[in-house]
């Protein structure tokens, strides 16, 4: 099970999130609780080995903010949040080894149909860490899709069996507070996830 642990903003959660077992950590630099600059983003990014993705997250910028953010950041991925069309993504393609296309379960549900590499499928109102119902994309999500929204290292494995997604992405569902993560519920979720 591929594991996305997302807007982290302090080191010893990144770190957390590294042993744990992560494949993928986001670093939020469009508005939000959990924002990071992106050399603040960069700083976090350099104690990622080489084998964990890190993903810079957008929403509502434009491709050319999504550039500059992530040259800046050194990011190796990019996640597009919301209603950006096939030509953003195919303007980013030369940055970054991996895209990500995050929406609704109200979006096209096929992985790489705007030319992505992998599509996150959210709750209604992402970050809100409201469940939703999951197993309302079991059978029409394909290729490699991540399963968000809701998720909590007690509800993880239920999710994953209701949906049944190639992955996981968590961020408010290992929180204390809003943008305040905890080493424990992330290590929690991994553990759980991964089982």
């Amino acid at each position: 099970m591929y594991v996305k642990i997302c807007g982290l903003s302090e080191e010893q959660h990144v770190e957390a999130a590294v042993e744990g077992g992560a494949d993928a950590i986001g670093f939020v630099m469009t508005a939000s609780p959990r924002w990071v600059s992106p050399a603040r983003a960069a700083e976090l990014a350099a104690l990622v080995p080489p084998h964990v993705l890190t993903v810079g997250v957008f929403k509502g910028e434009t491709p050319e903010e999504v550039r500059q953010a992530t040259l800046e950041s050194g990011m190796r991925g990019i996640q597009l949040h919301g209603a950006y069309p096939a030509e953003a993504f195919a303007a980013l393609r030369d940055l970054v080894g991996t895209l990500v296309r995050a929406g609704g379960s109200d979006v096209d549900l096929r992985a790489g149909a705007l030319g992505e590499d992998l599509l996150i499928i959210d709750a209604p109102r992402p970050g809100s860490g409201e469940a939703w119902d999951w197993s309302a994309v079991r059978g029409r999500a394909s290729g490699s899709w991540l399963l968000a929204g809701g998720l909590t290292p007690g509800n993880v494995r239920d999710a994953i069996a209701a949906a049944r997604p190639w992955g996981v992405d968590v961020s408010s569902g290992v929180e204390t507070a809003p943008g305040k993560k905890d080493s424990a519920l992330i290590q929690a979720f991994l553990r759980n996830a991964k089982a």
